[in-house]
């Protein structure tokens, strides 16, 4: 990560240089930091600090890195900065320096898929907030595989994962496109690293967390040309708060069973010729987000905290030294979405006749062995693993609160 507040134009050349001497096993340049950018992203420099965060913006602009396009992106930061100690207010989840698999792909540059969805031809943007990129990783993952090969074969993987998904405001209850980085690496020789926007579930419309089999027309998408896709974003409701939180029969109150959202994505890379290259479908939990769907609110927007006010609350569960009159947006809500973990699950490759690049669109569709206007990068082992059924652990199951973070987060 490097500052970059004085941005020079290389010539594209050596640019190119850059990108084809690196190594082909990831989806660009492993160490960005001696490249110099050729413009910035739409995603840099959009987060400045407001309320009780006390770093600067130039301070939170400097942790940024080159994509593969040559562009500057923001990428992960700690919550605290280490040289002054200021803090940003919001946090990434894990560091990913920490993966097996960072020296191979490097910096995860944010908003990358966004970037290019309109050059791609989709017809309309997808903007989404910096705050919401959250990291996890985990090495030495030692998978399930199906059909009894367990019982004569080991696999153990390296992943590195980042969804956007934010848990403070409105956006998911209608939104359904959001930005997944992938890289998994595995000792049976599976592995892909996939950047796409990835259509969760119904655009318009959530799951209700507690209660799955209920789906809630909330109101039309943005952008409104969404696709529908896999799995779904079961988010908390009113419902749910007022059978976990305010029992009927006065017992204590759950919150963490009551707010738990869940993100459960189906995602593919597919050919031109709609033949999938690649299949994985993790899931992105959420034990404490700052939101809850409530359609007789303004925005439909619920806040747990204010649950906190009520008498019966008072001091108990997740309430528990909360001062009264807390507000949703304080570093002393405890519900900032910063308890999360994700489910690898179901990792297939089927690319067994190569090759390992692959350009496809930014919902990784359309997939071509070059480069086309609003293409993405995709990397894919030469492995069909089809036999193996080979799905993953939890990751992750931790807190990343820290010093000043805070909903919006």
């Amino acid at each position: 990560m490097r500052d970059w507040s004085l941005i020079r134009l290389p010539l594209a050349l050596a640019l190119m240089s850059a990108i084809a001497s690196c190594a082909d096993d990831g989806v660009g340049l492993a160490d960005r930091d001696d490249i110099e950018p050729i413009g910035t992203s739409t995603a840099y420099g959009i987060w400045a600090p407001s309320g009780p965060d006390t770093c600067s913006q130039a301070v939170h602009d400097s942790y940024s890195t080159v994509g593969p396009d040559g562009m500057l992106y923001p990428t992960w930061h700690p919550p605290v900065d280490a040289a002054t100690g200021c803090t940003f207010g919001h946090e990434h989840g894990r560091d990913p320096r920490g993966s097996d698999l960072y020296n191979t792909v490097g910096d995860i540059p944010f908003g990358l898929a966004n970037q290019y969805l309109v050059a791609s031809g989709f017809g309309a943007p997808r903007h989404e907030d910096h705050v919401g990129h959250k990291v996890e990783w985990e090495n030495d993952m030692e998978m399930r595989v199906g059909d009894g090969g367990s019982a004569v074969l080991t696999v153990t993987c390296d992943a590195l994962v980042k969804l956007h998904q934010g848990t403070h405001s409105p956006d998911a209850f209608t939104n359904n496109m959001h930005e997944v980085v992938y890289h998994i690496r595995c000792s049976d020789g599976t592995g892909f690293s996939a950047t796409l926007l990835v259509p969760i579930g119904t655009p318009g419309e959530l799951v209700v967390s507690c209660a799955r089999d209920q789906h809630v027309q909330v109101g039309v998408a943005n952008p409104s040309i969404s696709p529908s896709g896999g799995g779904k974003r079961a988010v908390p409701a009113r419902s749910c708060v007022d059978s976990r939180i305010f029992p009927s029969d006065g017992g204590r109150p759950r919150f963490d069973s009551a707010l738990r959202e869940s993100w459960e994505i189906s995602a593919r890379l597919k050919t031109v010729s709609n033949r999938t290259l690649v299949s994985f479908n993790p899931y992105f939990q959420v034990r404490d987000p700052s939101r809850f769907f409530d359609s007789g609110l303004e925005r439909s927007l619920g806040r747990p905290v204010d649950l906190c006010d009520q008498l019966q609350n008072s001091n108990r569960d997740r309430c528990e030294g909360v001062p009264p009159g807390t507000a949703w947006d304080s570093p002393q809500s405890p519900f900032k979405g910063v308890r999360r973990f994700v489910d690898i699950n179901s990792n297939n490759v089927r690319n067994a006749d190569g090759p390992n690049v692959w350009y496809t669109d930014p919902l990784g569709r359309n997939g071509q062995t070059e480069p086309f206007p609003g293409s993405i990068r995709q990397w894919v082992a030469i492995r069909n693993n089809s036999g193996l059924d080979l799905h993953g652990p939890v990751i992750g199951n931790r807190s990343y609160d820290a010093p000043g973070v805070r909903a919006p987060n």
